[in-house]
């Protein structure tokens, strides 16, 4: 699935210990505090693939806010 500017799969890792990675739609790297990351594994083990998900929309809610995505945002301010 895709939230504002990120890509989000739920997967399971072991049984009903549910994960969720992102990663950007735009398939850049995500920069934090300097260090480029493809991919991000976040939070933590799920009972459903619903609750990852939701953890997810909330870190990339997080990463949005500190602006892991200027140059997005700087087109996006004079278009």
């Amino acid at each position: 699935m895709t939230y504002d500017g990120f890509q989000i799969e739920a997967f399971e890792l072991g049984k009903g210990l549910w994960h969720a990675r992102i990663r950007r739609a735009d398939c850049e790297p995500v920069v934090i505090d300097g260090v480029s990351f493809p991919e991000l594994e976040v939070g933590f083990a799920w009972s459903d693939a619903e609750a990852a998900i939701a953890d997810a929309k909330t870190r990339i809610d997080y990463l949005n806010r500190r602006s892991v995505m200027p140059e997005q945002k700087r087109r996006a301010a004079h278009a």
